[in-house]
């Protein structure tokens, strides 16, 4: 976090956030002691906000360094937050599967947060209680369910197509050389819209609903004011950006939105049409505790939450995984000999990639190396709660870093190691549901478990397999090694995005 913009608010502010500090300290000390888990000494009011923005570092760097002072739960102060920061398999499991009710509710949000997420009226951002149950319930069992998402196989093997077809293109143009992450969140943003509207949309059009979901997600990045509240008055043009937005996204969305309500209402009036949308459960939906269905600018956010899910997390694990193979080639051939040998000369299709061992074991491995993000979602307690004999307050922001859990030496052999055939001849294994054991949570484990992991592994593994079954993949330029570096843009990317070079397979 760069706190540089800032810093003459900062300082225009010292002084009142000082003058609350003599009434906070005599407050705090006539209150029963809490016992939170240590950390680094932090600064009054603002806690260690100031020491993690001037570190330099990102925050995921910052917090692998105080893992060998602190060890596996550790306290940050971040201003009016307080984040326990959890690093073991052992401690995640005991919070999210052992004492998963205590550990499902999530935190208050921003409040840029809560103008795009309707107050918390999405799955993931939820509190947990019935109005979580009714929308995770409906989205789990009524759009992403396996015969569901078997009613969308066709929409997949349109886009992987087109894929193929943008890769040649562009590869055409440019010497053989393609970005992968452009493309490989091109074709997934491509389905998800299919799946959630039950249209199939036009390439301008999907640039047109892509550019405003990233523009949402830029919209979110935290700023200063969320962690210091009394400087909310400083940020009054930042609100008003954030309110404009919003309502350039419910302006863009509610127009496919009114257009699927009228065909649901009338069968066959909209010959392209599909016969079912994740779209259809939401105007109708019951939730519990309310007498009406959801508004428009409700659907849009849980529209919105169904896009944003799947595009990053999905395109990112592509992008890392066609790195990998470019690293070792030999990862990249065995899996294309497995391809021929199971499939033949006829395109792969989803139905082909459950029985492909060695391609499972790429994406898990994948998964295991590259989690689409460095913390799970914010969990937080539904009351006061205990982990490692410290305490752990209600309103907390729990967070996970997985990191450390997926290279844990004690779980994993050589984890460093880019190496499927751990999970093969190397007789490892890992649940990532979590329920027999934690070793990897690349989408969380317990009951707010991401609901659309089925759907993300099966995109993914379709997406890798049609792309070496298609294509032999290279560095570009050539003989140039990959530069592993990360960085956080919603997902965890590669620091300098992905060029490659492609030959089509004979």
């Amino acid at each position: 976090m760069d706190l540089s913009p800032y810093y003459h608010i900062i300082f225009a502010t010292i002084a009142l956030l000082l003058s609350g500090l003599v009434f906070s300290f005599t407050r705090n000390t006539k209150s029963k002691k809490v016992n939170l888990p240590p950390g680094p000494p932090g600064w009054p009011v603002v806690g260690n906000l100031f020491q993690v923005a001037g570190s330099g570092k990102p925050f995921f760097q910052y917090v692998r360094d105080l893992l060998p002072t602190y060890g596996p739960i550790f306290t940050l102060r971040m201003g009016s937050r307080t984040m326990i920061i959890l690093s073991s398999a052992d401690l995640a499991y005991e919070a999210l599967i052992e004492k998963g009710a205590v550990f499902a509710t999530r935190p208050a949000e921003n409040p840029t947060r809560t103008i795009f997420s309707c107050d918390k009226f999405t799955v993931n951002a939820s509190m947990y209680g019935p109005v979580w149950r009714s929308l995770r319930r409906n989205m789990v069992q009524n759009a992403l369910s396996s015969g569901k998402l078997r009613t969308f196989r066709n929409v997949r093997d349109v886009a992987m197509d087109k894929l193929v077809e943008r890769l040649k293109a562009e590869a055409e143009g440019n010497d053989g050389a393609v970005w992968v992450l452009r493309n490989a969140r091109f074709a997934v943003f491509r389905i998800l819209l299919a799946m959630c509207f039950g249209v199939e949309m036009d390439e301008k059009t999907i640039e047109k609903m892509d550019d405003m979901m990233k523009t949402v997600l830029i919209t979110l990045d935290p700023r200063i004011d969320d962690y210091l509240p009394l400087l909310r008055p400083f940020f009054s043009k930042q609100r008003k950006r954030a309110t404009e937005v919003r309502q350039q996204q419910i302006a863009t969305l509610v127009p496919f939105i009114e257009q699927r309500r009228a065909a649901v209402k009338n069968p066959g009036s909209d010959p392209t049409a599909a016969e079912f949308s994740y779209l259809d459960t939401l105007f109708d939906l019951t939730v519990e505790g309310r007498k009406h269905p959801p508004t428009n600018p409700e659907i849009v956010t849980l529209c919105s939450e169904f896009l944003n899910g799947g595009t990053d997390t999905t395109g990112t694990a592509v992008e890392w995984a066609i790195a990998r193979f470019i690293e070792n080639p030999s990862i990249q051939t065995k899996l294309y000999e497995e391809i021929k040998a199971n499939i033949g000369e006829k395109r792969v299709d989803e139905k082909d990639v459950e029985n492909m061992p060695y391609l499972n074991a790429v994406v898990k491995e994948l998964l295991r190396k590259h989690p689409p993000t460095y913390f799970s979602l914010t969990h937080s307690v539904t009351e006061p709660a205990r982990l490692a004999g410290y305490d752990i307050p209600v309103g907390t922001n729990v967070e996970i870093f997985l990191p450390a859990i997926a290279e844990d030496p004690k779980l994993w052999t050589n984890p460093k190691k880019f190496d499927p055939d751990r999970f093969l001849t190397g007789g490892e294994d890992a649940d990532i549901t979590g329920v027999t054991g934690v070793k990897m949570m690349p989408f969380g484990v317990g009951r707010r478990i991401c609901p659309g992991l089925a759907m993300a592994t099966v995109h993914v593994n379709l997406m890798i397999a049609r792309m070496v079954q298609e294509f032999e993949w290279s560095s570009y330029p050539k003989e140039t090694k990959v530069d592993f570096s990360e960085k956080l843009e919603f997902t965890v990317v590669m620091k300098n995005s992905l060029r490659a070079m492609i030959k089509p397979r004979v």
